[in-house]
């Protein structure tokens, strides 16, 4: 009986995450089919060159918004789902209120750091003289625009129909803007300006979205209370310190290649890896997806279920990801091709074989994205931590022997280091739970 219960337990919120997979594909899968429009739009009209200036430009201002955001989401989430089952709302909003604050501080001083990477290392980058200031302007955007704190509050209360609804907007606005720019003259920075403003209003959009559903509860002055917000909240600060760490390395991670390919190949060579790898991100947006809809279950499941029942949901997911991850190579390999040909044109499809060593790293990233939720959801986030820091380890030492391939050496780098991370990250996992029964 106790094991029927168990699977019970296990299929409600197996069930739960699926729904809000659904929820998040309905939207990110929309947003993933026009992003691929006006991708295309951008590389026909800016051209190779141009491309590449642009990417590098948008690859340091994602770089930046990793570094010195500190996710807060995650933070409301972790702590503040259990003031919501306590029903002491006004705990929430103090959490809430206080992670939004942490948002404007990492903004500023990302904001400060990016004017000594731009102006002091623009050349290095081989950013052009005159797109320097907008490309500063550009990343301070992002900075603020970027901020985490709204979506949390929107996916700890359960409302990711929401948060889809306003999701969409960022990719239908941007398709209408170069729609607009590629038919009046397009440049790198009306680009950039497009880009920019669309982001700050669907990040004004989302504080509105939160704050409706807080019923008016935040209140900003409830900043000056964060010393009460800390004591409400034990180990909120280690917790955000240590995801704050994991996230700046998975930015490194995520977007140092790009980067590297800009500073050691030039910016054809780093138009060209853009547009392979954006196509094999856009195969593995499930990954990123699938992070964001079991990370608040697996925190529920882990205090409300029996461990039995909470590996058994771990198992299953699992299960399901590597499934998908196999499809994303299968895919690349089909009809990869065709895709960027089809997108930004003949010139871009000296990118073709790009796309089999980052599917297969964008498999490997799909395969391991229930292991950081339950690091965090057994306490261990910070070894979470180590496993990132040897990734960007395997990813620093393997760029280094592979780059002078030129770009396929750089990809098949990633894919190598993709896939150290996964291995690291099933040792761990299978040690935390191991720990957990006592038995280490």
């Amino acid at each position: 009986m106790a094991g029927k219960l168990e699977d019970i337990h296990a299929s409600e919120g197996l069930r739960r995450i699926i729904r809000n997979i659904g929820w998040l594909l309905g939207g990110k899968g929309f947003a993933a089919i026009v992003s691929l429009v006006y991708l295309a739009i951008l590389a026909r009209s800016l051209g190779l060159k141009g491309f590449g200036h642009f990417s590098l430009i948008f690859g340091t201002a994602q770089a930046m918004v990793a570094i010195a955001g500190f996710q807060t989401w995650q933070t409301i989430v972790r702590f503040g789902a259990r003031h919501l089952t306590a029903k002491k709302e006004d705990r929430f909003a103090r959490l809430a209120v206080f992670g939004g604050a942490i948002d404007i501080i990492g903004s500023v001083l990302g904001t400060l750091f990016a004017g000594i990477v731009i102006y002091g290392f623009g050349d290095q980058l081989e950013l052009n003289p005159r797109y320097v200031t907008a490309a500063f302007l550009f990343i301070a955007t992002l900075l603020f625009a970027r901020g985490t704190a709204p979506t949390g509050i929107i996916r700890v209360l359960d409302r990711y129909d929401l948060a889809v609804a306003a999701g969409a907007i960022t990719p239908v606005a941007r398709l209408f803007a170069a729609l607009y720019i590629w038919n009046t003259g397009a440049t790198v920075v009306r680009f950039l300006l497009a880009w920019g403003a669309i982001e700050l209003f669907s990040a004004g959009l989302l504080w509105a979205i939160a704050y409706r559903l807080q019923k008016g509860n935040l209140k900003f002055s409830d900043i000056t209370q964060w010393r009460r917000t800390v004591r409400e909240n034990p180990g909120l600060l280690g917790f955000l310190g240590v995801t704050y760490a994991s996230q700046t390395i998975q930015a490194v991670l995520q977007h140092g290649p790009l980067l590297a390919v800009g500073y050691f190949l030039g910016t054809r060579a780093a138009g060209v890896y853009r547009i392979a790898d954006q196509l094999a991100k856009a195969l593995s947006k499930l990954a990123t997806l699938v992070t964001q809809a079991i990370y608040p279950e697996v925190n529920r499941q882990k205090h409300q279920a029996p461990e039995a029942e909470f590996q058994r949901l771990i198992t299953r997911i699992s299960l399901i990801v590597f499934g998908a991850g196999a499809l994303i190579v299968l895919i690349a390999l089909l009809v990869g091709r065709q895709v960027l040909e089809l997108i930004g044109g003949p010139e871009f499809s000296q990118g073709a074989p790009l796309l089999l060593p980052l599917a297969i790293a964008a498999s490997f990233d799909l395969a391991a994205v229930a292991f950081e939720p339950v690091l965090h959801a057994h306490g261990k986030a910070h070894w979470s931590l180590g496993v990132r820091l040897f990734g960007v380890a395997a990813m620093t030492l393997s760029t280094a022997l592979f780059v002078g391939f030129g770009v396929i050496g750089v990809s098949w780098a990633v894919a190598l280091a993709f896939a150290v991370i996964y291995l690291a990250f099933a040792i761990v996992v299978r040690r935390a739970i191991l720990c957990s029964r006592g038995g280490a």
